[in-house]
């Protein structure tokens, strides 16, 4: 599956902005569809992810409560909606593809075989 993030921009802190991830390739059933972000100097974290068939969802602590995570099926689209932004959300963030997933590994990245490029977001203070 081939993945394109798109959406990441400036934003003030406290402000919002909407990540899309358009999938192709293949039909999504069974796989888990996931937003991970990279800060400059950290490793890869986990952010939110949702199984396609189902919509189960998870969320790292840090993003609960100001994240959320949705999909478009006819689209074959990812969306992260992220509220309430802080300078710390600031990082490059990317959607990735699991497949045959389970709903207690939605948040571990070695589930995840097929990454997008990547969208730059960052949040000033």
């Amino acid at each position: 599956v081939q993945l394109q993030a798109s959406g990441g921009g400036l934003v003030q802190a406290g402000g919002s902005l909407r990540l899309s991830c358009v999938a192709s390739g293949r039909t999504l059933s069974g796989y888990g569809m996931g937003w991970f972000r990279q800060a400059p100097g950290k490793e890869r974290e986990f952010v939110a992810a949702i199984k396609w068939s189902g919509g189960s969802t998870a969320y790292a602590d840090s993003v609960k409560g100001r994240f959320t995570i949705s999909k478009d099926n006819a689209k074959s689209t990812l969306y992260l909606q992220m509220n309430s932004l802080k300078s710390s959300d600031t990082a490059v963030y990317y959607c990735a593809a699991a497949p045959r997933i389970i709903t207690s590994s939605l948040g571990r990245l070695a589930s995840y075989n097929n990454w997008g490029q990547g969208t730059l977001v960052t949040v000033s203070s």
